[in-house]
């Protein structure tokens, strides 16, 4: 007579070998469930949502934040983001960072909405590296712009910097140009691309006030 508390035979192999209907032990279900949550929020966290950095980003700014500390200046080098600019795959993360947060004020192509057109040559706040570094790290709190940096974090910012430089004189069709032309800025501001290239730029008095709320 069989033992009543012996597990059920599924299967049973010539050599002897029997496969019994064990049920799983439960801290294994359990840490498989558990493994099963964790990637999930883990992916809607760090990838659909973009609500935690991930890990290279989070070291990129760790890098930059102790280059500063280290005495690497107050920010990147117009040369610097010149360079990143040249980078498809920072200019990418930059991209995806001015979808995110910028597209809202400045237009999916940065066309301008609200805020300016970002792909002219005419600058409220300055259009060499540094400068349209500063302005997006910074802000410009009277216009409406605000400060990204402790949003985004500096290495963030320099690759949002380095899209902003990639479409720079590009000149999509959107908001008439505002403020200031490169062109007619003292030699040495940093500019990807040619200056026969610009657009005349609007003066900075004939643009209404209310598509100034988000400088550049």
């Amino acid at each position: 007579m069989s033992d009543p508390n012996s597990p059920k035979i599924l299967h049973e192999y010539p050599d002897g070998i029997q496969e019994a209907d064990e049920p799983m032990p439960s801290w294994w279900l359990m840490a498989f469930f558990a493994c099963i949550v964790f990637a999930a929020g883990y992916y809607f966290w760090y990838e659909q949502f973009a609500v935690g950095k991930p890990q290279l980003e989070e070291w990129r700014d760790d890098v930059a934040a102790r280059t500063k500390k280290k005495g690497g200046g107050e920010g990147p080098t117009a040369a610097s983001l010149l360079a990143l600019a040249q980078d498809s795959s920072a200019v990418g993360e930059g991209k995806t960072a001015f979808a995110q947060n910028c597209a809202a004020c400045h237009g999916d192509k940065a066309e301008g909405k609200i805020g300016p057109n970002l792909t002219d040559d005419a600058w409220l706040h300055g259009g060499n590296p540094e400068e349209i570094y500063k302005t997006i790290s910074k802000g410009v709190v009277e216009k409406g712009m605000p400060s990204w940096e402790g949003t985004l974090g500096g290495g963030r910012v320099q690759r949002l910097t380095a899209f902003v430089l990639s479409v720079k004189n590009t000149n999509v069709p959107g908001k008439a140009p505002q403020g200031t032309s490169a062109a007619a800025a003292p030699a040495g501001a940093g500019s990807t691309k040619p200056a026969g290239s610009a657009v005349p730029a609007a003066s900075a008095s004939a643009a209404p006030a209310a598509s100034a709320s988000a400088g550049k």
